[in-house]
């Protein structure tokens, strides 16, 4: 179809056109105006966070505007989720920000460990890791996706589990020197148990075994608590049982404790020798725990959290509970928990090996 325009209707149509052209260019102006004003927000806000990423004081001095994670490899209401908690209560009132305890359970604490490995070097992912995933895991799986030396960065040691050597009242071993005169009277009729082939009360067992010159027989249960029963009944004769879960049943008669596993006495049982302290120096086996982030942690963040950690670390109501769990603070920085994870590896690598547990 086609459109007919008089002179003066064809002068008034271009006039509009006029009119509609130049209300559109400024619409063009206008959002070409926001665009730009948008872009140069954007590259303020991309080059303050470069200035914080090249500037770790920067980010430290910030530290921390959201809430943390802290990543723990086993399910709530164990040890390990128990001290856990109790710390990021106490971390979160220092940093004033919220500390959220993830379960990230499983493999003996080994997937905590890998997706911690692999986060953001920020101080918004920590780990709260123990000596399995630590400084066990990487001798007993091959194919470990995670290298503990140099896939993170220890912060700060903060606890340690004891042991107790225990026997059953019925096997008649009435002393640590009686023990070890009777397994070498009679190699290998001596038996001990543990929660499972691999555990920490499996290895101290065999390290023990290892470093006395002795040979006793090993009975893998499904678990601490089978083992204890079987222990108490006198079917089985020696046990390396956490302090926590032992010692009531030490004070009520059920089982005779006769040395602690660590290199150092316990302030929960003072009065308790050492397998140290018995003529056996080079002997220490304990769980222990501390707080980790990934690799490349800005050592401004490092320090920063391992203050904190300290003054936590130095409450005596903190202390207080850890002392009723059966775990102690057990102080390191970062260089001291570095070398001593890497010492523990090397240990628990020689143990396993002689044990061909390897996968």
């Amino acid at each position: 179809m086609t459109l007919l325009f008089k002179p003066r209707g064809a002068r008034l149509f271009k006039g509009c056109l006029l009119r509609l052209a130049a209300m559109y260019d400024a619409r063009l102006l206008g959002l070409a105006a926001t665009t730009l004003l948008s872009l140069a927000c954007l590259t303020q806000a991309a080059q303050a966070q470069m200035k914080q990423v090249s500037d770790p004081q920067a980010t430290a001095s910030q530290y921390p505007t959201r809430a943390i994670k802290m990543l723990v490899g086993f399910p709530p209401g164990g040890p390990n989720d128990q001290l856990a908690r109790l710390l990021g209560l106490r971390l979160a009132e220092e940093l004033k920000q919220t500390i959220v305890i993830e379960n990230k359970a499983g493999a003996n604490g080994e997937i905590a460990a890998t997706q911690t490995a692999a986060a953001t070097p920020d101080g918004y992912t920590l780990l709260f890791g123990s000596s399995g995933a630590l400084a066990v895991s990487p001798s007993l799986n091959s194919k470990l996706p995670y290298d503990p030396l140099k896939d993170l960065t220890p912060i700060s040691m903060v606890a340690l589990n004891p042991m107790l050597l225990v026997t059953s009242p019925k096997s008649g071993i009435t002393s640590m020197a009686d023990l070890i005169a009777r397994a070498k009277a009679q190699p290998g009729k001596l038996t001990f148990a543990s929660a499972g082939t691999g555990s920490p009360t499996h290895l101290a067992g065999e390290l023990f075994r290892d470093i006395a010159g002795i040979n006793l027989l090993h009975v893998p249960y499904k678990g601490g608590g089978p083992a204890m029963n079987d222990v108490m009944s006198g079917e089985i004769d020696i046990y390396f049982a956490g302090l926590s879960t032992a010692l009531p049943l030490v004070n009520a008669g059920r089982l005779h404790a006769h040395a602690l596993t660590t290199s150092k006495r316990s302030d929960t049982v003072p009065k308790l020798p050492t397998i140290s302290e018995l003529g056996f120096p080079s002997y220490s086996a304990i769980i222990w725990y501390g707080v980790l982030g990934p690799a490349g942690l800005p050592d401004p963040l490092v320090t920063l959290l391992r203050r904190h950690l300290v003054t936590i670390m130095n409450m005596p109501d903190f202390r207080k509970q850890l002392s009723d769990l059966g775990a102690e603070v057990y102080d390191q920085n970062p260089a001291e928990f570095s070398a001593f994870m890497k010492q523990d590896l090397e240990k628990w690598a020689k143990v396993i090996a002689a044990m061909k547990l390897t996968k």
